[in-house]
């Protein structure tokens, strides 16, 4: 996805000077093709996230478009007041990337785990929050948010992640992407864990279990039609995130689902427990430790059915 977002990137940049790129001293192998053509459009703030944010406040304030890189949750819970204060409430032209969502960074520890990025940054008024699942979700995501007027929040995976499409024809903010139909569930997924849902509902498959399968690249603003739609036709809604149950996509469904009058699916929430994860590993041995694999998915819903 990193990869993606970068290419994408120079592309608009070539074709618009007023876009520019800010890295708290991060992600020099995959930016390198950026500052190498686009040296007037770069900048290197340093490990200052906060002064980066305020920064690119500034300068977007004068008529620029820019946007922040780092990874995990150094652009995002680092610089919150920044984001908050100088960013989001003048309306801003930030659009701040993080690359590694979730376990990415999982050998490194708790810090480098962004398992509350998402409720965090959808909790601030007039922010758009963006959650790709495969990489042609993140191109359109780059695109759609350069052209979308304010402070913007783009939650990347790192690498190899599974293509889902070919092509997108109405890619939009705020709009799910339905996969295929389904009976009787419905698994809603944001991010690149969609890989997890999407091997799990092949497993369900061949149990003779045939549930509904959409990706969400935006968590904010939700698609609530799409929510309120499967409410009426499904028993079950899944949602499957790689970040706090608390919060975050599991929790933007829910609230649509609250408000509903009359007969509704029922949420399962598979994501991170309320918890801090204590596991070093891998991306994908913490998902399976912490119930968000494949494995896990399905064990879940079964149980749930049952």
């Amino acid at each position: 996805m990193r990869d993606t977002f970068v290419k994408t990137l120079i592309d608009i940049a070539k074709n618009d000077k007023n876009v520019h790129l800010i890295t708290g001293d991060l992600g020099f192998g995959v930016l390198k093709p950026f500052w190498e053509q686009l040296p007037e459009q770069f900048t290197n703030a340093g490990i200052a996230e906060q002064n980066m944010t305020s920064f690119a406040a500034g300068m977007a304030l004068e008529g620029k478009t820019v946007f922040t890189y780092s990874i995990g949750n150094f652009p995002t819970l680092r610089a919150i007041e920044q984001i908050r204060n100088d960013c989001a409430y003048h309306n801003a032209n930030v659009k701040i990337v993080c690359v590694g969502g979730g376990f990415v960074y999982g050998s490194l520890g708790m810090s480098h785990h962004a398992t509350e990025d998402l409720a965090i940054m959808r909790a601030l008024p007039d922010v758009t929050v963006l959650a790709p699942g495969d990489l042609v979700e993140a191109e359109y995501a780059t695109r759609a948010i350069y052209e979308h007027q304010g402070t913007c929040y783009l939650r990347l995976g790192r690498g190899g992640e599974k293509r889902i499409h070919d092509n997108i024809d109405d890619f939009q903010i705020g709009k799910a992407i339905k996969i295929n139909d389904g009976e009787n569930i419905a698994i809603f997924s944001t991010g690149a864990i969609f890989d997890e849902a999407m091997e799990a509902s092949e497993i369900l498959n061949e149990n003779g279990i045939k549930p509904a399968l959409y990706t969400f690249p935006t968590v904010k603003p939700i698609d609530r039609e799409t929510i309120e739609e499967c409410a009426k036709y499904y028993d079950l809604i899944v949602t499957v995130e790689e970040h706090n149950i608390i919060g975050g996509f599991g929790s933007a469904v829910s609230e649509v689902l609250a408000e509903l009058v009359g007969t509704k699916a029922r949420v399962l929430k598979v994501g991170l427990n309320d918890k801090y994860s204590s596991i070093v590993g891998s991306q994908k041995y913490l998902r399976d430790m912490y119930g968000m694999s494949a494995r896990e998915i399905v064990e879940r819903v079964l149980n749930e059915i049952k």
